[in-house]
Order: C-alpha cells, then sequence, then structure tokens
C-alpha cells in the first residue's frame, strides 16, 4: 500500500490555477523592475506529475502571492482571488457529529434535546398543550375538523372493505376499501374528498384504520352496507363479500380535539367570532 497521502480533487484544479497567476504576477514584477520572482515552474510541474505534492504546493504558492501582492505590488483584490481558487479546508471528524452533518449543527440539536429533558425534569412545568398541536391546526381543512368532531362526539366509525372471493375459496381480492359515512355523518362539504381527508389525520396521527369491527353494533354495519358505494362496489364481482372494519381517534387525536376543538356549537360561535388578544 503507498504511504502518499490522499489529496482533495479540489486541491489538484487549483493549483493550474494559482500557477497562471503566479506567471501573471511575475511578469508584472519583471515590468516594474523588482528583483524577487515567484519560482512554481518546477513545483506546479512536480504537483502534475505527483499529485500527493499538490496540496503543499497549492499552499506555498497561494502564500508567496498573498506576500508579494501586499509587499510588492499593492495588488490588494489579488488576495480575494487567491482565497477563491484555494479550496476550504475539510473539517476534520469530530466525534460528537456522529456521522451525521457539521458538528455545529448536531451540536445545535443536542443543545435542544438537553434543554427539552431538563424542562421535563422540572416539577412545576405545568399542563402545557402539546408543541405540535398549533402546527396540525394550520394543515387540517374545514371539512378535516367536522371529522374529528365526530369522531370525538360519536366515537368509532364503521367501515368495510369489500372483497372478491377467489374460486377455489382460498385468499381475496380487494374491490374497495375503508368505505364509510363518515362524510355524511360530520356533514362534510366535499364528500369526495373524504378518503384524501382520513389519510391527512393518519399522517398527522389523529386517527386510525382498525382491523378490528365496532362491538355490538350491527345495524350501523347493515345501514353502511346498504350505501349506494358499498352496493356499487359488491356488484363489481361475482363472489363478493364485505369485512367489517372501524376508523377511531388515537390517544393523540383524542388529547388534540380535548384540547383544541370546541364540540359545542355554541362555543363554536363564540370563539370564532372572538378576539384572539382578548
Amino acid at each position: 500500500m503507498s504511504d502518499e497521502p490522499l489529496v482533495d480533487a479540489e486541491v489538484v484544479r487549483a493549483v493550474p490555477g494559482l500557477a497562471r497567476m503566479a506567471a501573471g504576477l511575475s511578469w508584472r514584477m519583471a515590468r516594474s523592475g523588482a528583483v524577487a520572482s515567484v519560482r512554481t515552474g518546477a513545483r506546479v510541474a512536480r504537483a502534475a506529475v505527483n499529485p500527493a505534492y499538490a496540496a503543499q504546493v497549492a499552499e506555498d504558492v497561494g502564500h508567496e502571492l498573498r506576500q508579494y501582492a501586499r509587499d510588492l505590488l499593492g495588488v490588494t483584490e489579488l488576495d480575494a482571488r487567491v482565497t477563491q481558487l484555494m479550496p476550504a479546508p475539510s473539517e476534520p471528524d469530530d466525534p460528537r457529529s456522529n456521522g451525521h452533518g457539521p458538528v455545529s449543527e448536531v451540536v445545535g440539536l443536542r443543545v435542544q434535546g438537553a434543554r427539552l429533558l431538563a424542562a421535563a425534569a422540572q416539577i412545576d412545568a405545568g399542563d402545557a398543550a402539546h408543541p405540535a398541536y398549533a402546527r396540525i391546526l394550520t394543515e387540517l381543512a374545514p371539512d378535516e375538523g367536522r371529522i374529528l368532531r365526530l369522531l370525538a362526539t360519536e366515537g368509532a366509525q364503521p367501515s368495510v372493505d369489500v372483497r372478491a372471493s377467489n374460486l377455489i375459496g382460498v385468499g381475496s381480492a380487494m374491490i374497495a376499501s375503508g368505505l364509510s359515512m363518515i362524510g355524511a355523518e360530520a356533514g362534510c362539504q366535499h364528500s369526495e374528498r373524504v378518503p384524501a381527508y382520513l389519510n391527512n389525520l393518519d399522517r398527522l396521527g389523529l386517527v386510525s384504520f382498525s382491523r378490528e369491527p365496532i362491538g355490538d353494533n350491527a345495524a350501523a354495519y347493515q345501514v353502511l352496507e346498504a350505501q349506494p358505494d358499498v352496493l356499487d362496489a359488491i356488484k363489481r364481482a361475482s363472489r363478493a363479500k364485505t369485512v367489517q372494519r372501524s376508523i377511531n381517534l388515537t390517544p393523540f387525536g383524542e388529547d388534540f380535539c380535548r384540547v383544541c376543538l370546541p364540540l359545542d356549537y355554541a362555543e363554536v360561535e363564540e370563539l370564532a367570532e372572538a378576539d384572539p388578544l382578548d
């Protein structure tokens, strides 16, 4: 295995640019009568043959260019041009980053985590609402608020899957899933968007789709299975059957509704017109 150090490709690419600047500077110095010179030709050639020396060459030439520009010519803009050509030094690995990004960013996250745990240890921390609730309210459509209110006041709602049994009696194929009356029961203005509404509420962790039916509520499923969309799905398969499911609030969703949603219509009207600063 070679003992030569690994070289960043950006350093190798920077050397020719520095060499061109050095040549131009030498020409200007010769015209001005300066006796000093920037001897870069041999070193640049060596770096081209053996890139392992490129980093040292780039550093040496860059330093000399800055020094001659300041002391002999007063070319102030050259310093900025050399800085642009020189690649930024890579930060050494820091064990605090654990491979998860820049050290400053990781340390900042750990500071936040430490403050979070310190707040949790305080006896008088109070019963503040979950910090995600304010953001969740901005990600809900009005119809989704109606769905949450229905689930909070009436409990879990029935849903059914329609499946087609195979001829050999083993397994089945899905025809339609998650059919429910939630849109109508909640009074949604856009009933065709109910599947998307439920997906968003599931994404936010507010509702869950249970594989279990609602206990002791056979009448609710009978009414649901008589709905047009369920009957249409049943007609699409010769050996169709319905599988009873349910849609529920999660514990997180229950707390969200308790904290954020006034469930009494009189309170809704009163608070909707109130000034939040009062």
